[in-house]
């Protein structure tokens, strides 16, 4: 298989083959986003779509075992409410809209866990194919923080309720059970989860190119539903809670590798105040 190296950035390969720009995400050990890696992301998307030669876009991880851990914390313990908000406006707004004006399918593959700002990236593809083993999540709730970006995708996905479940519980949850929820595409078994999305790729990057484009175009303009207006209030609603004492804890214990203590949870309670004489 032919393959043209075309660039290196520090967190962010890029290399085209067979008409499909792939772009991984490198940043060690858990591919964790940072304002640089971001936008480092969206500079890939941003030259593949100007690229003619490239009809698909690959979407995965250089890290084994990991698709991407979401935003790295040290961005909310030691960026300004400022620095915050661009960060956020790369991964929440910036990110759909490259994908949006991309004009060729996009492609994630995942393995391992994904998380967070990860399951954010993930989504904002057209397709999403995982590892029988990956792993998903919304875990902001136990960090003090909001999926804020889900609380848009996610009902429109899965439903009210279910919905409600995977975002308020923070809980993990399987390729299988995401495939069953329909938030993914596929889940590979037997084989490596990349060299699945690159067949799809394929296959994809086979059909008429204009016609391609335009069906893409339609489709994303079809389902956008004031989608994206919606995720620039996200952002604000973030960087709200994120600025919270209850924020600043979560991130804290995530940090040190302890329990959260909440000032105000049933667990910082004693059972004894809560019994009615």
């Amino acid at each position: 298989m032919l393959e043209r190296r075309i660039g290196f950035m520090e967190t962010i390969l890029y290399s085209v083959r067979n008409a499909v720009a792939e772009i991984a995400i490198a940043r060690a050990p858990v591919n964790a986003l940072d304002g640089a890696t971001l936008q480092q992301l969206l500079d890939a998307l941003r030259r593949a779509s100007a690229d003619s030669d490239v009809r698909v876009v690959l979407l995965h991880s250089a890290i084994a075992g990991r698709f991407c851990a979401g935003l790295d914390l040290k961005l909310l313990r030691e960026y300004r409410s400022s620095q915050l908000r661009s960060v956020l406006q790369k991964l929440y707004v910036e990110l759909f809209d490259a994908q949006f004006n991309l004009g060729k399918p996009s492609i994630a593959a995942v393995s391992g866990a994904t998380r967070g700002g990860g399951m954010t990236v993930a989504v904002s593809c057209d397709l999403v194919v995982a590892s029988a083993t990956a792993t998903f999540g919304y875990p902001e709730i136990d960090s003090g923080l909001l999926p804020a970006i889900h609380y848009v995708h996610l009902p429109r996905i899965v439903g009210r309720h279910r919905a409600f479940d995977l975002l308020f519980t923070g809980r993990a949850f399987s390729a299988r059970e995401a495939l069953d929820l329909g938030i993914i595409n596929r889940v590979v078994e037997d084989r490596d989860v990349v060299d699945e999305a690159r067949d799809l790729a394929q296959t994809l990057a086979s059909k008429p190119s204009a016609t391609l484009q335009r069906a893409r175009a339609a489709f994303v303009s079809v389902i956008d539903q004031n989608y994206r207006r919606d995720i620039a209030a996200a952002v604000e609603q973030f960087c709200n809670v994120a600025a919270d004492e209850e924020a600043r804890e979560g991130i804290s214990a995530f940090s040190e590798r302890r329990a959260p203590r909440w000032a105000n949870s049933y667990n910082s309670i004693g059972l004894s105040d809560r019994q009615t004489k």
